[in-house]
């Protein structure tokens, strides 16, 4: 079988690396395509992964950005029908990708494990079969036209990878981490997607009162270049933003405690047992929900819940970890 997998943000890279690697040794072919955002081009080039890369980001407007997916979908068709014929189109919501497979009659499989996106309503009509984690609520899948075509995995998606991470980036080292220090990985909202479009303040005020702090150091990860220039403009001496893409499961398994505007980051914080600290601003997703229920992460939501950040060196951490769900995911993907 040909199979056609669209990486349209960083965190689908490592997402999707084990799951390409059991196709491949199941002797399906691939062809990969990637989008120019965020990290991804660097991700998938430092995975060794072959993919072409078409489209960028719109930005802050909602035009310019529903543009910019429209100009995405026609080369993603152009592309994918001179590459012959394709049994399969695979994407974690990627609505470009999508729509290019209905115009060339492509069955198409989405995973997704955000309820709240708006644009599922997209991905979810025009899919053959839809992927989610069993807390997705049933009502937001029936809401957007999948009821009837829906596998649910037990766990979260972050599992698929993080069973078999083993980098060897040793960052600390590299660029002179200082040692003894609380090693905090703060990570901003990401402000131009669709279900996220407004600042945060509460994220910046934690920033601010955390580098003022004695014994912390920052690693600070932007989405988004002006966001790495805003946190250079500050000027604290203990806040970092790397030269390059750090490996993620690796900085999470090093750092002391992740603070995120939401996203995969805090997800594989909880997951390997890391200290997680959730200042999302925007409608909570069920996946998330059930990180806290379990404990593995923390909401801040109020001004006062910053008072629940503990500044301290990691304890031994407890991973969450499933070793089978990448074998799972691909048999659910392939309709076995």
């Amino acid at each position: 079988m040909r199979i056609w997998i669209d990486l349209a943000n960083s965190p689908q890279v490592l997402f999707f690396r084990p799951i390409l690697e059991i196709f491949v040794e199941r002797g399906h072919e691939l062809l990969i395509t990637s989008r120019d955002f965020a990290q991804t081009v660097p991700l998938v080039e430092r995975l060794g992964i072959k993919a072409a890369c078409m489209g960028r980001h719109g930005g802050r407007s909602i035009l310019r950005n529903a543009w910019a997916n429209v100009e995405r979908v026609g080369q993603l068709f152009r592309w994918a029908r001179k590459q012959g014929t394709i049994h399969l189109a695979v994407s974690h919501n990627s609505y470009s990708q999508a729509l290019a497979a209905r115009l060339l009659h492509i069955p198409f499989v989405t995973l997704m494990d955000y309820e709240n996106q708006p644009l599922n309503h997209i991905c979810f009509r025009l899919a053959s079969r839809v992927v989610v984690p069993e807390c997705f609520p049933s009502e937001a899948l029936a809401r957007c036209g999948a009821s009837r075509k829906v596998s649910k995995y037990p766990g979260f998606k972050e599992q698929v990878y993080l069973a078999d991470s083993s980098s060897a980036d040793d960052f600390v080292n590299e660029f002179h981490i200082p040692c003894g220090a609380v090693m905090i990985a703060m990570r901003p909202p990401a402000p131009w997607a669709l279900y996220h479009r407004f600042e945060n303040p509460l994220f910046d005020e934690i920033l601010h009162r955390l580098a003022q702090r004695d014994g912390t150091f920052i690693v600070f990860l932007p989405r988004v270049p002006e966001q790495a220039d805003s946190a250079r403009r500050l000027g604290y001496p203990n806040v970092w933003v790397p030269p390059r893409v750090l490996d993620g499961p690796t900085l999470v398994r090093t750092v002391d405690m992740v603070i995120s505007g939401g996203g995969t980051m805090n997800r594989e914080a909880a997951i390997l047992g890391t200290p997680a600290y959730t200042a999302f601003s925007g409608k909570p997703g069920a996946v998330d929900g059930e990180l806290i229920r379990l404990g593995r992460m923390v909401p801040i939501g109020r001004r006062e819940d910053i008072e629940k950040i503990r500044v301290e060196k990691k304890h031994r951490p407890t991973p969450l970890l499933d070793g089978s769900l990448d074998q799972r995911l691909a048999d659910s993907i392939l309709g076995l």
